[in-house]
């Protein structure tokens, strides 16, 4: 067999070195700085609790599992409702003594977070849950969608403002735009469900005074419970 000769190597240019080099320096640091940052949560999170705040925690949640299940044995009387078709609901409470069912409850309505928002058609299964999470929710009658829209579309989250993408995912049920959507909305159209789901939950802001950590109905000076049209006042100030 004859001498083979050297293949010759592949020519790297020192600026394609640098950039590498460059490239991976930058990535070590950002891998660095993601690690402190989770550290940090950690630690700011971690919090010594004594065993007497365990055993409160306990009987704040054993105590709302009880107040939930009695306000959901009591009859719903339709005046405590509003009779509109449409209902716009405000997780407006934490859950530092939530139980885990009322928190379930919540999470049925994709309500996963304070000041998030959703619309839902108003029917007994809703009624039912919204009397028993009552002191977690605020609702009444609301159009809300050109500022605060938002939807899922493959996994990613786009504003409202591309009817083409609006045409793409809802064309099959004759929705191209969002006109279509707010119309759908406002009169809870055969596709209301649809369009809820293309939706994600409103993001509002924290308003100022406007709520006070109360957990009584609003009609007795509270922030829960039913608002009917007085939603609006509030969601002007979230918005």
């Amino acid at each position: 067999m004859g001498d083979e000769e050297p293949k010759p190597l592949n020519y790297v240019s020192e600026i394609v070195l640098k950039k590498r080099k460059s490239n991976e320096d930058w990535a070590n640091r950002r891998k660095e700085q993601l690690e402190q940052r989770v550290k940090k949560s950690k630690s700011d999170n971690f919090v010594i609790k004594k065993p007497e705040q365990f055993i409160r925690e306990f009987r704040d949640k054993e105590a709302d599992l009880i107040k939930m299940k009695y306000r959901g044995q009591q009859p719903i009387k339709a005046s405590k409702f509003t009779q509109s078709k449409l209902l716009f609901i405000i997780r407006i409470q934490g859950k530092s003594d939530m139980h885990p069912q009322t928190r379930k409850l919540l999470y049925s309505l994709r309500l996963r977070r304070m000041f998030t928002g959703v619309f839902v058609k108003t029917n007994d299964r809703i009624l039912e849950i919204l009397q028993k999470v009552e002191p977690y929710v605020t609702y009444g009658v609301n159009e809300l969608i050109y500022k605060k829209g938002l939807a899922k579309v493959n996994k990613q989250i786009f504003p409202l403002t591309d009817n083409n993408i609006i045409e793409q995912a809802m064309s099959d049920h004759g929705i191209i735009c969002i006109e279509d959507i707010v119309n759908e909305i406002a009169n809870v159209g055969p596709h209301f469900k649809e369009v809820c789901s293309f939706l994600c939950p409103f993001n509002l802001n924290k308003p100022e005074k406007a709520l006070q950590g109360k957990k009584k109905a609003f009609k007795d000076g509270g922030d829960s419970g039913n608002r009917e049209d007085q939603i609006n006042d509030l969601i002007s100030k979230m918005n």
